[in-house]
């Protein structure tokens, strides 16, 4: 079924160099706000074609100039982070916001090493084995250097029939058919005339999947709780990024955040502010906090909101039930560069992204409680904590509702915002939860169990999204296991080809 690979290495030529930095260039428009998922699939086939006959050496290279493509081109948005709001000198922010990406494709490139070197040649090598290694580089990029988990193949068969597997698998199981089935494309497009049938068994394979997914989205895991729905009202205040931590607007925003809850304390059950909604520490704007607890509790209205918090000599990004409830969770998974500075003690000082305010947090622990709110159990995540499948599947358990919030001004107006919105339905339709989605400048949004978003608000505007949430209760598989099996099942798929004999000698 495998084509052979020819013992002697081609030379790398400009032209496949170009091709598949192309190839990369085009995997983040599988994503949103673009959702051509089958460019993934294209994107991944483009990858095996190019890396066919090339040494470890070689693949090393080729799949450095393809992953550092696909992160210039999707998460280049940092630049906006590090020059509009990091005040750092465009000539100093370009050259760091290719450095980062260009870092970020030392991953893709370890993979295809991995792959040319160890399992390409065996039997299903070239197609499991691939596939395997792509999950398990996806894995590995979500928890080394705390993480990075964007850009995710799985993402991009969010609106498909396969997202039917998301409650079953997650995103890696997603992201393993992508490669899965871009890898097979390509061995039947570069096997033999005689070999094109047996090639084609693979590209069935992959479709019976697709069409299995179809059958999983009609099957309901969770089922909806016997309670009436409760009351949202969301504020997005819009205050850009620039003047958020302005002394000169804090107490606008105070009046803002008042002005804006007095109009939806008499219709809605909870109130919720989006992440560090009130630029100070809690106990600095306890006053505020208790005059608007009180307004909460006129109108038997709850309240919760993100806010900096201090315990002791440690400080959080929090979220905070202020009235109606009881809860409060410090996040766990802290941004690089934004929430804590690797090394602070040598780097600050050097620019002033280094010293945004606020840069100092620490992690909350892992055994956090749900914040309890009329009676409600709400799994709280706060922004880039969102992105992390088995995270929001361990909080998930035994809650009602997910619940996340979030400050993606860092973003401005770019792809960023869609990305991270695109993340938050996969958590929910891989949980079976419906969730609350509340930023500061957009997108705020209530999505549906299916991951589908049921309401949301224009973004960059100053209003507020009103709807209802409907608690569910039981677990998908996915909540119970988590991304265990799918990793497990690849970490047995490479050695199984590393076991099989091999087609042909290995290019040296």
């Amino acid at each position: 079924m495998n084509t052979p690979s020819l013992a002697t290495p081609s030379p790398i030529k400009f032209s496949r160099m170009l091709f598949l930095a192309l190839a990369g260039a085009c995997l983040p428009l599988s994503l949103a706000p673009f959702d051509w998922w089958w460019l993934g699939v294209l994107a991944m086939a483009a990858l095996v074609a190019g890396l066919d006959r090339s040494s470890a050496k070689h693949s090393f290279f080729l799949g450095w100039i393809f992953g550092s493509a696909s992160f210039l081109t999707g998460v280049s948005w940092v630049y906006i982070a590090i020059h509009d709001f990091g005040a750092t000198p465009a000539y100093l922010a370009i050259p760091m916001t290719a450095i980062f990406c260009i870092f970020l494709g030392v991953v893709p490139a370890l993979f295809c090493y991995a792959y040319s070197r160890w399992v390409r040649d065996g039997r299903g090598g070239r197609i499991l084995g691939f596939a395997a290694i792509w999950v398990l580089c996806e894995w590995l990029r979500g928890w080394i250097f705390t993480g990075f988990p964007w850009l995710y193949l799985g993402y991009s068969q969010l609106h498909t029939p396969l997202s039917g597997w998301s409650p079953v698998v997650g995103v890696y199981g997603l992201s393993f058919w992508v490669a899965l089935s871009g890898a097979a494309l390509a061995q039947f497009l570069i096997a033999p005339n005689k070999n094109k049938l047996s090639s084609a068994v693979p590209l069935l394979a992959c479709a019976l999947l697709f069409g299995q997914g179809y059958l999983l989205k009609q099957t309901e895991w969770t089922q909806a709780k016997d309670v009436a729905p409760l009351r949202i009202g969301a504020v997005q205040s819009n205050i850009s990024q620039e003047k958020k931590w302005a002394y000169t607007q804090y107490w606008a925003t105070l009046e803002l955040y008042d002005q804006a809850s007095e109009k939806l304390w008499a219709d809605a059950d909870l109130v919720i502010w989006p992440e560090a909604a009130i630029p100070a520490l809690y106990h600095n704007a306890q006053s505020f906090f208790d005059y608007i607890a009180e307004r909460a509790a006129a109108n038997d209205s709850a309240l919760i909101t993100g806010v900096p918090t201090r315990f002791d000599e440690n400080m959080y990004n929090s979220a905070m039930v202020i009235s109606g409830g009881e809860g409060i969770y410090h996040k766990q998974r802290l941004v690089p560069f934004g929430e804590y500075v690797p090394l602070g003690q040598y780097i600050h000082g050097l620019l002033k992204i280094f010293d945004l305010p606020l840069s100092s947090f620490s992690r909350g622990g892992a055994e956090q409680s749900h914040l309890a709110v009329k009676g409600w159990q709400l799994a709280p995540s706060i922004c880039y904590e969102i992105a992390y499948p088995d995270l929001i599947a361990q909080s998930a358990l035994g809650s009602d509702v997910l619940f996340t919030i979030s400050n993606d001004a860092w973003f401005g107006h770019s792809i960023g915002p869609d990305q991270h919105m695109q993340m938050a339905q996969m958590r929910a339709l891989e949980n079976g939860r419906e969730l609350i989605r509340v930023t500061s400048t957009g997108i705020t949004a209530l999505v549906d169990h299916h991951g589908n978003i049921r309401s949301r608000v224009p973004s960059f505007t100053e209003t507020a999204l009103r709807g209802e949430v409907h608690a569910r209760e039981g677990s998908t598989p996915f909540t119970r296991y988590g991304s265990t099996p799918i990793i497990l099942l690849c970490f047995a798929l490479i050695l199984a080809a590393r076991i099989w004999p091999r087609q042909s000698p290995r290019p040296s």
